[in-house]
């Protein structure tokens, strides 16, 4: 992904092309792979947008750059039509920007893809009774189908594996745990929006046992007794809250 390395002139900032001509070109930084870096901030007339943006591809072209990044706050997104006229593609989006991307050189583009993987995590909590955590869902795949499963859930960005297991276990059923081992992952493919998908089961301590089930995803929770030479699981009575 591209790391911004050095200022590059900003809006406003009139470049001599050639030694005759001066033109405005669009606010960036350059980033450490030969590309740079537009950070729009300021209202633009799509018109305006448009100069403005040709003048800067044919600077940044006679300088060599390679890739153009260019980062439309949600306030501005009726620039994003113009970009795209101009060649530019959709990279990525989040809640409040949307990340557009142009590759100037002839060449095979080397600009790196969007995030391709969803990592997802499981948590097997067992305590020293061999008694083994679940819950019913009230929304998803196993919704209706009478399936207990352990806690699980996505990992969120900066989020490390072991304690995305431990908030899934308490938010889903309100229990307080602490990360033991890491027990097994899977690799999929073509699942969430064409996406490939890593899946991490965590093996988990519990630290408290009152039961407090999420209202909104969760139908029910309870402890199973599990037996590790039959592999079967039983129901095993735990209040709920």
């Amino acid at each position: 992904m591209p790391v911004s390395a050095s200022p590059a002139p900003l809006l406003g900032d009139r470049l001599c092309e050639n030694g005759f001509e001066c033109v405005k070109i669009l606010p960036a930084t350059n980033d450490a792979h030969g590309g740079v870096i537009v950070d729009l901030k300021e209202p633009l007339h799509s018109e305006v947008f448009a100069t403005l943006l040709r003048s800067s591809l044919l600077h940044w072209k006679q300088q060599g750059k390679d890739g153009v990044w260019i980062k439309f706050p949600i306030e501005l997104v009726n620039l994003v039509e113009t970009a795209v006229k101009e060649g530019f593609w959709y990279h990525h989006a989040e809640p409040n920007y949307l990340m557009l991307v142009y590759w100037i050189p002839k060449t095979d583009c080397t600009i790196p893809p969007n995030a391709s993987h969803c990592v997802a995590v499981g948590a097997i909590v067992l305590n020293d009774n061999k008694e083994v955590l679940v819950v019913l869902e009230k929304k998803g795949g196993f919704h209706g189908i009478g399936v207990w499963k352990i806690p699980t859930g996505v990992v969120d960005a900066g989020e490390e594996i072991f304690e995305a297991a431990i908030r899934e276990v308490k938010e889903e059923t309100g229990i307080d745990t602490e990360f033991v081992e890491l027990l097994a992952f899977r690799h999929t493919h073509n699942s969430f929006f064409g996406k490939s998908g890593l899946s991490f089961i965590c093996m988990l301590r519990p630290l408290s046992f009152d039961i407090k089930k999420q209202e909104l995803e969760i139908e029910a929770a309870q402890v199973f007794l599990f037996d590790c030479q039959c592999h079967i699981m039983s129901f095993f009575s735990f209040s709920l809250m």
